[in-house]
């Protein structure tokens, strides 16, 4: 596995992998209107947004953040993992690349927000506690970088 920049030609990939992703949860497979373009969104925004790739190039994970304005804050976003290669360390993998670019960029603080209701999320309410984020709030936790 490989960690790379988000780079253009990976996008529609991407956007399958994470449809993918949703579709094995049992959730309806909708994407979020910021995957569509994700270089307006993140990258010239001055966020920053990774996948991860296979020895085939093929998008397996994606994570990215967005700098909470005013701040040094940010939060994390769309990270998924493709269906059938879960607790193989590729999520933990992401979000580590994610939290060393926001420290690199002077964030002090990751924050995410996680989806209602909790059962549906159930893997996402599992493994952000095993990374030192904490519950400070209903669907919001944060960690100190």
């Amino acid at each position: 596995m490989t960690i790379v920049p988000y780079d253009e030609k990976y996008r529609d990939d991407m956007i399958f992998m994470i449809l993918q992703a949703k579709d094995a949860l049992g959730r309806v497979p909708r994407l979020n209107e910021d995957l569509l373009d994700i270089r307006a969104n993140y990258l010239e925004r001055g966020d920053e947004f990774w996948l991860a790739l296979d020895e085939d190039g093929r998008v397996i994970g994606s994570v990215g953040y967005s700098r909470v304005p005013e701040t040094k804050e940010a939060v994390v976003h769309r990270l998924y993992v493709k269906a059938s290669l879960k607790h193989r360390g590729v999520g933990t993998a992401l979000l580590q690349t994610a939290e060393e670019g926001m420290r690199r960029k002077g964030i002090t603080l990751s924050r995410l927000h996680l989806g209602e209701p909790r059962e549906q999320w159930f893997e996402s309410y599992a493994f952000y506690p095993k990374h030192g984020y904490r519950e400070i709030a209903p669907r919001c936790m944060i960690k100190e970088l």
